[in-house]
């Protein structure tokens, strides 16, 4: 925990950009019955019945000091897409970055061998090499910044049904355009001095 507290206390290095990446699986939901739009005084009425159209997968990434994300929607969320989506990270997102500081949690598929999966070895090591990996605890998603963008997208970008995968795709774009040009940032104010006092009782108990 402390470790990526004190990540996040760093501030803004155009060589080192702090990053945060997270990812949540999405259902495509259909309408059975055509939903009447709202009126003066009335809300708008739809059907609580639906159709699973199966999921998809949204790869957060974040940028919080920046005000910069990117969100990408994809089929599945396999070892492969995750390589495929931090090769991007690092030869489109940031090409002249020395090294991209990366928060994410401790996911299986997260980790080096993903990559040797995905590209030739040279290749995966040249990736790997352009990344500073720092991990957050086991139960503490909470401290990665994206879990925060995901929330924003959930609950204002995508709270109504997405039928198809390119209709989510669409939306997506459309709410990652709009935060990117307000350059929304996180204001993140928990550091290690507020976690060794809220946070007191995980720390070791050490005798006098």
């Amino acid at each position: 925990m402390e470790d990526v507290l004190d990540v996040y206390e760093r501030p803004i290095d155009e060589a080192h950009p702090l990053v945060c990446m997270d990812e949540c699986p999405k259902q495509l939901i259909g309408e059975t019955r055509i939903p009447i739009p709202a009126r003066p005084g009335e809300p708008e009425r739809y059907d609580h019945e639906y159709v699973r159209n199966g999921t998809c997968n949204l790869f957060m990434f974040s940028a919080p000091l920046l005000g910069w994300r990117r969100v990408e929607v994809t089929e599945r969320r396999t070892r492969k897409d995750w390589a495929e989506q931090i090769r991007r990270l690092v030869d489109e997102d940031f090409p002249d970055a020395e090294k991209v500081v990366l928060v994410m949690d401790n996911l299986n598929t997260h980790s080096p061998a993903s990559l040797y999966e995905a590209f030739a070895p040279e290749e995966a090591k040249r990736i790997w090499d352009r990344l500073e990996i720092h991990y957050t605890p086991k139960h503490g998603s909470w401290l990665n910044m994206a879990e925060i963008e995901l929330s924003v997208i959930n609950n204002h970008g995508l709270a109504d049904r997405v039928e198809t995968l390119s209709s989510m795709r669409k939306q997506v774009a459309v709410w990652t355009q709009k935060r990117n040009n307000g350059k929304s940032t996180i204001d993140w104010r928990f550091t290690n001095k507020n976690a060794r006092i809220k946070l007191k009782r995980l720390y070791p108990k050490i005798k006098d």
